[in-house]
């Protein structure tokens, strides 16, 4: 049975992965056609800034989940302490909003340019949007994301050690070619929800609504995402 397991799970990893770039990449209103090369560029730096999070942490002392997702599910089935969970999520929280903060300082006169969403001075610089707005399929796109996202962390073992975070910025990049083009790919409470309540609160020129009617979306898509494939995984191991 183990070689049917392994067999069908990484089959099924492999198709989920590579058609999901092509769907991206061909089928209209998704990222991929919208912005073309440029969601290549995102999702790459994306996967970029994940690898480098996670060194930093690492080497501060902490595991690198930098995910609310991911800290909670690891907890619920025995991977991580409860006792930790709480200044995890706090750290996780927090670093996001101040982390959005910065770039807002950063960029205050381009915001102060962009008159206009159509000028780039939207929410989507901070939090996901989707590509057609459909709740319960945009929930599913985060939950099926965030689900082979925990699977392949669930394989890697210690992911914060040696090249592995390199390998996590690879998967970050692989699903945000595919199966991100629809969402956005929040894969991450704290990365969607902190910035939208930054750029919510803090006086950015000319921005547009923080849209949170959506933001039930990447906080219990990822969350039961993480939960259901490590659920499967502790079956399964």
């Amino acid at each position: 049975m183990n070689g049917f397991i392994g067999e069908f799970f990484g089959t099924c990893v492999l198709i989920v992965l590579g058609q999901s770039v092509a769907a991206g990449g061909n089928l209209k209103k998704t990222f991929g056609t919208a912005t073309g090369t440029n969601w290549f560029y995102i999702t790459f730096a994306w996967g970029i800034a994940v690898t480098m999070g996670v060194y930093v942490a690492s080497s501060l002392g902490s595991l690198g989940h930098l995910n609310p997702a991911i800290t909670i599910a690891y907890a619920l089935f025995g991977l991580f302490p409860w006792h930790e969970v709480g200044p995890y999520l706090l750290g996780q929280f927090l670093g996001a909003f101040v982390g959005a903060a910065i770039v807002m300082v950063h960029f205050y006169p381009q915001f102060k340019e962009a008159k206009t969403v159509k000028q780039g001075n939207s929410v989507a610089i901070f939090a996901t949007k989707p590509t057609i707005k459909n709740n319960l399929f945009n929930f599913l796109s985060e939950f099926i994301a965030t689900f082979f996202f925990t699977q392949i962390l669930l394989n890697l073992g210690n992911f914060s050690q040696g090249f592995k975070p390199f390998v996590v910025g690879l998967v970050i990049f692989i699903i945000g070619a595919g199966l991100g083009t629809t969402t956005g790919f929040a894969l991450n409470p704290a990365r969607d929800l902190a910035p939208r309540l930054a750029y919510t609160i803090i006086p950015v020129p000319n921005k547009d609504v923080a849209h949170w009617e959506y933001a039930w979306v990447p906080l219990f898509g990822p969350l039961l995402g993480a939960i259901a494939a490590t659920a499967i995984q502790s079956v399964l191991v």
